[in-house]
């Protein structure tokens, strides 16, 4: 069984499109098989995304990591109007947040990174829904490095089940950031990370 961080050149295609709306703004998403939350948008990803929207500061510049099939970079460039960098190591999300820039006419861009290999900017925000099935290491790798990649006053969102080590985790990143519970709903907590 592939995870949806693998690449399978072998996989079947199934298209689909997932709508959202929020408040007055309508977009759709091309999703397919091998993808994360391939039939709906995923509820951790939408929390982050909508208590990001509820307490918005003003920013230019955001970097999405495992982006998925874009839901959440796309929303936040079609509402914000901000300048947002995409990231994924699944070719097959690529492909679909390429299709989903264009289906939802926004400006962003998509590109192949293992979590910051391939990254050379500073960012406002750096937001993620970490792929828990890919490992501690790999969660923290995100999290923790993530201040070399900010701007002075930047700020990282992400969204973690209680059950998948958001308590733990939060005590550990304290020792790096200045760490804020946003709202915690359902087993989620949505987390903003300051340089401290």
């Amino acid at each position: 069984m592939n995870q949806y961080f693998d690449n399978n050149d072998n996989l079947d295609s199934k298209l689909k499109i997932i709508d959202y709306k929020y408040e007055q703004y309508s977009l759709s998403f091309y999703s397919d098989l091998g993808v994360f939350s391939k039939d709906h948008i995923d509820y951790g990803s939408r929390l982050l995304l909508e208590t990001y929207l509820k307490n918005k500061k003003s920013i230019t510049k955001a970097l999405d990591i495992g982006c998925g099939y874009g839901f959440i970079g796309i929303t936040l460039s079609k509402i914000l109007n901000m300048d947002v960098d995409m990231i994924d190591i699944n070719h097959r999300c690529l492909h679909l947040t390429k299709k989903n820039i264009k289906l939802n006419k926004v400006s962003a861009q998509v590109f192949l990174s293992d979590t910051y290999a391939n990254i050379n900017n500073r960012y406002d925000l750096i937001i993620t829904n970490p792929p828990i099935k890919a490992g501690k290491k790999i969660i923290y790798d995100i999290l923790f490095k993530a201040k070399e990649y900010l701007e002075k006053k930047g700020e990282v969102w992400f969204v973690m089940r209680k059950d998948h080590g958001a308590k733990s985790t939060i005590k550990d990143l304290e020792k790096e950031y200045l760490v804020e519970i946003i709202v915690k709903n359902k087993g989620f907590y949505v987390i903003c990370l300051k340089n401290d």
